[in-house]
């Protein structure tokens, strides 16, 4: 493996005292600079994503996979200091990553890497491979979502979903977004949704139904919405879900889901093994990053936070008062 100029044994990188806890239990730490395997590149971390996932490990509810690191972070960008795969030192990516993220550097299967798209820079494309990831494998993947078909994307103005509402439109789809107060639908609209819901005030599923119905549902909230979620699919619906924000245990009725033709499936990206990924983003990178060089998929970066305010920026996500993503920086 080609290697840049020596590395520093040592590394800053975030950990949880105590092995889980509250925001405020990360604090920055000292550990070994990480050296990758074989097929690994190392990368020299610029930006780093937060995501909700990470909020479930630092709670002791997602450990990682085995063989990852016990730091947090799934999505980096930076530039490439241990060459590996198709990738030379000096090359600047984006990655996926089973962990670690929340460091100076990072190890990654070097086919988990996707080189920055043209006109963004490092901080917008670390917002960029979990999300779109997520996106491609549950909406276009289970969902199998078409041109002319209906996405109805919850949580609209989360991280995942401002890249749902985008993909959704890129791939020629109409969009129904929900949110929960009417600056968050209007922020919605703006973001290219067709119509915007505010669920505190409307009955989604009755306004889905008025303008239609949907053919693809993407939810991460889980409990009472799942009826509503049902009644709103069209015949042959597909629900997908990505989480359980509200609960993870709803009841079905099976008649109705028989009447729809309705298909309910769900996934979870990081325990998916390396081929799989590989795959995935081989997938992505042939059909979602010519719509981020088109202009029709921009990332949506609502706040950064250095890289030793890793509690403040977990605190500001769990707030929810969130556009977009919620980044580090290094």
């Amino acid at each position: 493996m080609a290697q840049a100029e020596t590395l520093p044994p040592q590394m800053t990188a975030i950990a949880i005292k105590g092995g889980k806890g509250a925001a405020e239990a990360l604090h920055p730490v000292t550990l070994p600079t990480p050296e990758p395997g074989p097929g690994q590149i190392l990368i020299r971390v610029e930006a780093a994503g937060v995501n909700r996932p990470d909020i479930a490990q630092r709670l002791g509810f997602y450990a990682p996979p085995p063989g990852a690191p016990e730091t947090m972070g799934l999505e980096v960008a930076g530039e490439v200091m241990v060459a590996a795969g198709r990738w030379k030192v000096g090359d600047k990516v984006c990655a996926l990553l089973g962990g670690g993220g929340y460091a100076q550097y990072a190890v990654c299967d070097a086919r988990h890497a996707l080189a920055i798209p043209a006109g963004l820079s490092p901080l917008e494309a670390a917002g960029l491979p979990e999300t779109v990831f997520t996106v491609f494998a549950n909406v276009f993947e289970h969902g199998a979502l078409k041109a002319g078909e209906t996405l109805m994307v919850h949580g609209a103005t989360s991280g995942i979903g401002t890249t749902a509402i985008q993909m959704a439109k890129a791939a020629g789809a109409r969009v129904i977004a929900t949110a929960r107060g009417a600056d968050k639908a209007r922020q919605a609209l703006e973001l290219g949704a067709d119509i915007a819901i505010d669920a505190t005030a409307q009955d989604f599923a009755e306004v889905a139904l008025a303008n239609g119905g949907c053919d693809v549902i993407l939810d991460m909230v889980g409990g009472d919405y799942f009826a509503k979620d049902l009644a709103a699919l069209n015949t042959g619906g597909r629900l997908v879900f990505i989480a359980a924000q509200a609960g993870g245990k709803v009841e079905l009725n099976i008649g109705a889901l028989m009447l729809k033709r309705g298909v309910i499936t769900g996934s979870t990206l990081r325990p998916r093994s390396a081929d799989e990924k590989a795959r995935l983003a081989a997938a992505v990178e042939a059909t979602v990053w010519p719509w981020v060089a088109a202009g029709k998929l921009a990332p949506q970066i609502d706040r950064t936070f250095p890289l030793a305010q890793a509690a403040e920026a977990h605190a500001y996500l769990e707030a929810g008062g969130h556009l977009g993503k919620v980044m580090l920086t290094l």
